[in-house]
């Protein structure tokens, strides 16, 4: 029939696709996967968080540190000076020197140079609550990449499994077009030699296409699935085929710890590292309603070209300081009305502080469940691994009598169609099987927070 030569083009172009895709590529296990995860731009977005809050340390340090500014200055202007209030403003220059009582607009030079330095003897504490506040922002930021690099890392395992599981799919349809090839064989023989009609020749080649459509979205179910591996590692698609090692022959002969604490999960650590960044804040806000102390030494000298009786000086009279004075002094400041305002702050992060705690409680309480569901799936896909080598082998069983019971013209082409649909899914059932109770176990090892036992038993 006519439609044999475009199953033997379509099946042709698959299998050179695939072979010349496959020698051009390097095997990835899963633990190299999740190794070079590692490189993926939100681990990297994460440490940086991590280095911008250990600098935040050392500028709350700083607070320690006296203060020393410098000026110097030079100008020309009029020096008419006025009786009067007048408020603080940053528009009118201050004026200095006596009252003349006259407008001149005569200009004459001046000049300014000084130091000050401020410095903090004690603040009752303030600035120490300042640098444990800002501590506890660089562990909330550790615990946060390392979240970030545990969530990727995982995500890149299952991404893995997925794959894996995709490639399982790829092979038992291509194992099902086999398979319908050889009854196409069969029932074409058996319609030349006139035993059958021409219809189950026709029904077998629509088991074929059926089968060849079954290949074809497998086939793209698994490059979907390879480039969520390629986006998590980096690599290009075209480079590299999954390597499944060990996982599709045995299962994980690690024991499964129930007792884990759930608390050493980066989630929860995290969510605790946040609990203790508030309280931090919190501790500094309570000591902000001190008054501050400083300490100041000033020296400085002015120049200028006016002279009290209100004649001026010649040439560059005044564009030197020649004028000194010195100064040592003890300055208390109290922001007496800025109480109402931090205790509304402190109101505000008591809040945040126990909003946080109940979500550090919602996330012990959601990794427990997952850890509960992960041991009850472990479980259960054991007990199914154990069952699907039978229900290949029945499945099997199955196809190879229905094929001898149509040869016999004791069954039909449905019920052989059938039986070999059930072995298809037979064998797919024990492919994924294994695969389930790894996942199954990367779950568990999720919740509690360290694959690295996962990745071992994986890798041996």
């Amino acid at each position: 029939m006519s439609a044999h030569p475009r199953h033997l083009a379509l099946l042709l172009l698959l299998g050179c696709v695939v072979c010349a895709q496959q020698s051009s590529q390097t095997a990835l296990t899963i633990e190299q996967a999740v190794s070079r995860a590692g490189q993926f731009p939100s681990i990297t977005a994460a440490q940086e968080q991590v280095n911008a809050a250990a600098a935040g340390i050392r500028l709350a340090r700083t607070s320690y540190l006296p203060s020393v500014n410098a000026m110097g200055q030079v100008n020309r202007a009029t020096r008419n000076n006025v009786f009067g209030l007048l408020l603080p403003q940053t528009v009118i220059p201050n004026m200095s020197g006596p009252v003349l009582g006259a407008n001149n607009t005569t200009t004459v030079w001046g000049s300014a140079a000084g130091v000050l330095v401020s410095w903090e003897p004690f603040d009752f504490g303030r600035r120490r609550a300042l640098v444990r506040s800002a501590e506890a922002a660089q562990n909330r930021s550790a615990f946060s990449a390392e979240r970030t690099r545990f969530e990727i890392q995982t995500s890149t395992a299952a991404a893995f499994l997925t794959l894996l599981a995709s490639e399982q799919t790829v092979r038992v349809a291509q194992a099902s077009i086999d398979r319908a090839q050889i009854i196409i064989q069969s029932v074409k023989a058996l319609v030349d030699a006139k035993l059958r009609p021409g219809a189950d020749l026709s029904r077998a080649d629509t088991e074929l296409d059926a089968a060849m459509t079954e290949l074809m979205q497998a086939q793209q179910a698994r490059d979907v699935a390879k480039t969520a591996v390629a986006e998590f590692t980096g690599a290009d698609t075209r480079t590299f085929r999954a390597s499944p090692g060990h996982l599709l022959e045995r299962l994980p002969e690690a024991q499964v710890n129930t007792l884990a604490d759930l608390s050493a999960n980066p989630a929860a650590k995290e969510q605790a590292a946040v609990i203790a960044e508030l309280k931090s804040k919190l501790d500094v806000l309570q000591h902000t309603y001190r008054p501050t102390f400083d300490l100041q030494a000033a020296a400085y000298g002015r120049g200028s070209g006016a002279l009290t009786n209100g004649q001026t000086l010649d040439g560059a009279g005044g564009l030197a300081p020649n004028y000194l004075n010195l100064g040592v002094g003890f300055t208390v400041n109290f922001p007496l009305l800025n109480l109402p305002s931090i205790r509304a702050q402190e109101a505000q992060t008591a809040a945040l502080e126990r909003s946080a705690a109940a979500t550090y409680k919602q996330v012990l309480a959601d990794l427990q469940a997952q850890s509960t569901a992960a041991q009850s799936t472990i479980d259960q896909a054991r007990q199914i691994a154990a069952e699907t080598p039978k229900e290949v082998e029945d499945a099997r069983t199955g196809f190879a009598q229905a094929n001898a019971q149509y040869r016999a013209g004791l069954a039909t082409i449905v019920a052989l169609a059938e039986a070999e649909r059930l072995l298809a899914q037979a064998e797919i059932d024990d492919s994924l099987a294994k695969l389930a109770v790894w996942r199954a176990w990367l779950q568990l090892q999720t919740a509690q927070g360290d694959i690295s036992s996962f990745l071992k038993e994986a890798s041996r």
